[in-house]
């Protein structure tokens, strides 16, 4: 009953009075879901387990292929820089479908072993259709969402990218072992589909008369509010960092449990992605976005931390399923915190821009915690690092959370 009130509320609320055509919103929150699963889950982590498949039938070097893998996460700064910007010249729901069709067609590209050239190309160009779709799918969606219950719909959408990330996780490596062209060949089959699916749920008409009203809106002005959001939001790229780029090398080396333990621990994590984003945005929608997002901070710095209080594996599975929760559940509430602060004409605008910094804050954050643990040996150091960025994030939201509620 729950679920027909929210699915008879959501329509009512993204269905202009002056259009009976608008898709209903759960179809919305489908197609959100679908771009991200597709241009983030699939298209970007997919490759990470790959790429032993590609070493191993000489198409790439290792070195070669971790280039690979840099003009993806190069390509994703690039969409995510220029999308707000292309969305003043196209309307924002065909660049979406656009990206979703550009990111289908590097799955087929890549089937192809013509070089690191050619691959160079299409992982970029994946690379740059997930930055679009992270900034326009979810704000294209969120714009003509009933504020009410934007906490469950941008959870949803967000789910996409733990989706992604398990189905990379455990169904890639089974293909692999059917060969390379099969398996970007199935997933290209599967963003197909999930094109299809996602086609007729974007709010069109809604997103037009919003892409309109952004043209207009100037850029979001700088506010204290704003630029704290931002940094607190950059420091999740920090805190993230040992789990995704350290977490299995520790539990396999560092605590010597070997391969088949680490692998649990890391589906684990990806477990917790899947129902993280909803789980957040449900909580949003009590309590507020701003204050979800601080105690999500906060949560997600003990998580980081617990590693350093004891190595049992009631802990490190806490801390593998917990960060894989809160870490894709904070991308949900730091874009609703985004439209909690400016109106929807520019929460666009300043969603890109969080979603830079976090890129950037990432990848820089990956590489002086490697550079570090190059020279120390010491994994405790990378955990208390992140566990430290977080805490600072939470400070730098909690100005927000304190604010009252907004709606």
């Amino acid at each position: 009953m729950a679920a027909k009130s929210w699915g008879d509320s959501m329509t009512v609320a993204a269905r202009p009075a002056t259009s009976r055509s608008q898709p209903r919103s759960w179809h919305s929150a489908l197609a959100g879901f679908c771009s991200l699963l597709l241009g983030i889950g699939l298209s970007r982590f997919g490759y990470t387990p790959i790429i032993p498949a590609l070493i191993e039938a000489h198409w790439f070097s290792a070195a070669d292929a971790a280039y690979l893998g840099a003009a993806n996460l190069m390509g994703y700064l690039v969409g995510a820089a220029l999308a707000h910007q292309l969305a003043h010249r196209v309307p924002p729901i065909v660049l979406v479908k656009a990206a979703m069709l550009l990111a289908t067609a590097c799955f087929f590209a890549c089937a192809l072993d013509w070089g690191f050239a050619w691959y160079f190309i299409w992982r970029l160009a994946a690379g740059i259709t997930g930055g679009v779709l992270m900034v326009l799918a979810p704000s294209a969606v969120l714009a003509v969402t009933q504020a009410v219950w934007r906490g469950r719909v941008a959870g949803t959408i967000f789910t996409g990218v733990g989706v992604g990330a398990a189905l990379s996780g455990t169904l890639v490596p089974w293909l692999v072992g059917f060969g390379l062209p099969t398996t970007w060949s199935v997933l290209g089959c599967a963003g197909l589909l999930l094109t299809a699916l996602a086609w007729q749920g974007w709010p069109s008409e809604a997103a037009a008369t919003r892409a309109e009203q952004a043209k207009r809106a100037t850029p979001p002005r700088l506010t204290a509010s704003i630029l704290l959001l931002m940094a607190a939001y950059a420091t999740i790229g920090l805190g993230f960092v040992p789990h995704t780029v350290f977490w299995v090398d520790y539990i396999v080396r560092g605590l010597g449990q070997g391969l088949s333990r680490g692998g649990f621990y890391w589906v684990l994590m990806g477990s917790g992605a899947v129902c993280g984003p909803l789980l957040c945005g449900i909580a949003a929608e009590r309590i507020g976005f701003a204050r979800t997002f601080a105690v999500a901070l906060s949560l997600m710095a003990c998580l980081v931390a617990l590693p350093l209080l004891s190595t049992q594996p009631a802990f490190l599975a806490i801390s593998s399923l917990g960060v894989g929760a809160i870490s894709l559940g904070t991308t949900a509430l730091g874009s609703g915190s985004a439209a909690e602060l400016v109106p929807m004409a520019q929460q666009r605008q300043l969603w890109g821009w969080m979603t830079m910094l976090y890129a950037v804050a990432y990848a820089g954050s990956g590489y002086v915690l490697s550079f570090l643990f190059a020279r120390s040996g010491d994994y405790r150091l990378l955990f208390a690092l992140g566990a430290a960025g977080l805490l600072l994030g939470t400070c730098l939201a909690l100005p927000g959370a304190l604010k009252p509620k907004r709606r």
